[in-house]
């Protein structure tokens, strides 16, 4: 395993940070102190700062000095920054001093791999060409990837390429995992609202009992992904909610159904679209009711880049041997990433974080997985997140032969 030494003897100050991180985790769009940390960092090791894009979104710029230093080739690296609306189970040092708010999905170890990787580049700059370090808000759910670029990301500064990486609980440390074409999927939300008639219970014939229509649309949108979808495209269809009646003895007079589709590509999103929307006007006038259908398309599938895959792996193989990088599974999770890669090719990189052996005295009984109370990031990830950052911006930016 080929690590970056310097980063490997500043790594436990690096980890500080991304403890400080986690004790004071931030909602999508509120990343205000943590911006504010890293703008500071940024700023003392000598790297030119712009803060504000996407709100609280934070830019570092470096230059390299190998070559003329006149070089235009550019490269972007995203961290995302923002912590979930959830509460720790976990009683450890660096616990999340805010209820209800946690890095539960590692946002604080992405800041601070990226963090150890600019105090290196800055040092050292190694390099010919630019970097554009992307520290972005609200992964989770705010867009914060769209509203950066809305505001101006790419074209204030230009990246020929953009690269990310997202720590992956169970993959072991030192393993890496990444593969050309979607790794992770759309992410959109459905309502149904099913109007009835209400009546007594023990009058049915009186009424238009949504609540049965409601049964009959739930079944009848399942045969969108078994029936309508082509078979060898992946598709989730999942109904999670049902809201309905006050009371047992009472035919309500509205049911509203709602729930999540994801998919790898925009073509099958649209056929599920379609095809929900006709079976929800069709259906419930067979019953006497109606319904309306509302469909909201959150963040479109991550789909990876072939060529910059490819040279990401190379790097990587260079760096921890081919044994250990690995050919990721696509998943249903949804990632914001999304959006940068529709604008600039790049590639969206899994670096593993362990069983959940490396947690503190004090954590939580449950499973170290993302999204979970009992979750912490495994700072023995930042050496190796950080050289990576480091060993494929020399090489993307390596000066000509």
């Amino acid at each position: 395993m080929k690590l970056v030494e310097e980063i490997a003897g500043f790594a436990p100050e690096i980890a500080i940070l991304r403890r400080k991180i986690h004790s004071h985790p931030e909602l999508c769009y509120q990343e205000h102190r943590t911006a504010e940390l890293v703008a500071t960092k940024l700023a003392d090791w000598g790297i030119e700062v712009y803060r504000g894009l996407g709100g609280t979104g934070v830019v570092g710029t470096i230059r390299g000095t190998i070559g003329a230093g006149s070089s235009t080739r550019s490269i972007g690296l995203r961290a995302d920054m923002d912590a979930l609306p959830m509460t720790e189970h976990n009683g450890f040092e660096h616990r999340s001093s805010a209820p209800g708010r946690m890095h539960a999905c590692g946002h604080d170890g992405h800041v601070a791999m990226l963090l150890a990787a600019a105090r290196h580049l800055a040092a050292n700059r190694n390099f010919d060409g630019v970097v554009h370090l992307i520290f972005q808000p609200a992964e989770e759910g705010g867009a914060g990837a769209r509203q950066m670029i809305e505001d101006g990301l790419f074209k204030q500064f230009p990246c020929d390429a953009v690269f990310g990486v997202h720590n992956w609980p169970g993959l072991a440390v030192g393993e890496f995992a990444l593969a050309p074409g979607p790794v992770m999927a759309s992410s959109n939300e459905f309502e149904i609202v099913i109007t009835g008639k209400g009546g007594h219970a023990a009058a049915p014939h009186l009424a238009v009992d949504p609540v049965l229509v409601a049964c009959q649309l739930v079944m009848a949108l399942q045969t969108v992904v078994t029936r309508n979808k082509k078979p060898i495209e992946s598709a989730v269809l999942s109904v999670t909610q049902i809201h309905t009646g006050e009371t047992s003895n009472v035919i309500p007079d509205t049911a509203a159904v709602s729930g999540t589709v994801r998919t790898f590509s925009v073509e099958a999103l649209d056929v599920i679209e379609q095809r929900m929307g006709e079976i929800v006007a069709g259906l419930p006038p067979v019953f006497g009711a109606s319904a309306s259908f509302h469909f909201h398309r959150n963040y479109p599938p991550t789909i990876n880049h072939e060529r910059e895959s490819l040279f990401a792996r190379e790097v990587l193989t260079e760096m921890v041997g081919e044994a250990a990088v690995h050919v990721c599974e696509p998943t249903m999770g949804a990632e914001d990433f999304s959006y940068m890669l529709l604008e600039r090719p790049g590639s969206y990189v899994l670096i593993g974080n362990g069983d959940g052996a490396h947690r503190a005295n004090g954590h939580g009984e449950g499973p170290c997985t993302l999204h979970n109370p009992n979750y912490d990031f495994n700072d023995d990830l930042i050496p190796l997140g950080a050289s990576f950052w480091v060993r494929l911006v020399e090489k993307f930016l390596a000066p000509a032969a």
